[in-house]
């Protein structure tokens, strides 16, 4: 195996379709890529993310799954500063887990949708808004009518498909009874020695650490090429963000409130997802 390397797929922010520093369809073709790469011998996973989107964070998940059933290659994850929900989620597609001591994990839920009801609102300012639609819950979560407990029942059972699924693989990938998975998984995050004291982690050491005992189990005492081969996904800036970072132009900051109702919003639901600013 001398020579041979393994790569660093980094994983970093939101697990959505497209962001700063998180894009999909980049990850499902890098891990294409280095399944097909007869260079390769293992992959790591660097996840730093709160998780994201269901679809996607399973999409990522299956696709790590079918990288070790063809090449038969081993997968490792390193927890970082934060891997929750999703990140969690995604890093149980690894053989071993392996978390710095600062890190936050776990997470484990599902948030299906939120609602915002606005009607009391528009009603005390005279405004009106009406939607043309057939079928009742067809409009269900939108600000302009109110939440009905047939709705609020529809929205926990997707919640509640969702959560079954990703305690079955935790249990499935952890080698954990699933009434304990259960007991882990009421949506807390966990310091990496808890996780690790619980079963959801494999050690706790710091990156450098981690390399050097993957490169060992990868290639034992023969010679390797110590440095990772790393993916990481940088996204090209588009014309408006060069001409403002050139300039320092700048609208000015939105207030928080605001900035958290945009960011939630965008979030594809259901998601596998930590907001540490819920509101």
């Amino acid at each position: 195996m001398a020579g041979k390397t393994v790569a660093k797929l980094v994983i970093d922010g939101v697990i959505e379709e497209k962001n700063e520093t998180y894009n999909q369809k980049w990850i499902l073709e890098q891990i294409e890529d280095i399944s097909e790469d007869k260079a390769n011998a293992g992959l790591l996973l660097f996840i730093d993310s709160p998780g994201g989107g269901v679809y996607e964070s399973d999409e990522v998940f299956e696709a790590v799954l079918k990288y070790k059933r063809e090449t038969k290659r081993p997968v490792y994850a390193y927890f970082a500063s934060l891997a929750a929900s999703g990140g969690y989620y995604i890093g149980c597609s690894a053989d071993k887990i392996f978390a710095n001591r600062n890190t936050l994990t776990g997470s484990i839920g599902v948030i299906a949708g939120r609602f915002v009801d606005l009607t009391e609102l528009m009603k005390k300012h005279g405004i009106k808004s009406e939607t043309v639609h057939a079928g009742r819950n067809k409009v269900m979560g939108s600000f302009t009518e109110p939440v009905t407990e047939e709705q609020k029942k529809i929205m926990q059972s997707i919640a509640d498909e969702c959560y079954c699924q990703f305690t079955q693989i935790v249990s499935e990938s952890r080698k954990l009874d699933i009434e304990k998975v259960r007991e882990l998984a009421d949506g807390r995050i966990y310091t990496a020695n808890q996780a690790k004291n619980n079963g959801l982690v494999d050690d706790v050491m710091n990156f450098e650490e981690a390399k050097n005992l993957i490169y060992t189990e990868v290639f034992g005492n023969k010679d390797y090429k110590k440095d990772l081969e790393e993916y990481k996904y940088k996204p090209k800036p588009s014309l408006v963000k060069k001409f403002l970072k050139q300039t320092s132009f700048s609208f000015g900051k939105l207030d928080s409130l605001t900035e958290i109702a945009l960011k939630s919003a965008k979030l594809p639901f259901p998601a596998f997802y930590y907001d540490s600013q819920r509101f």
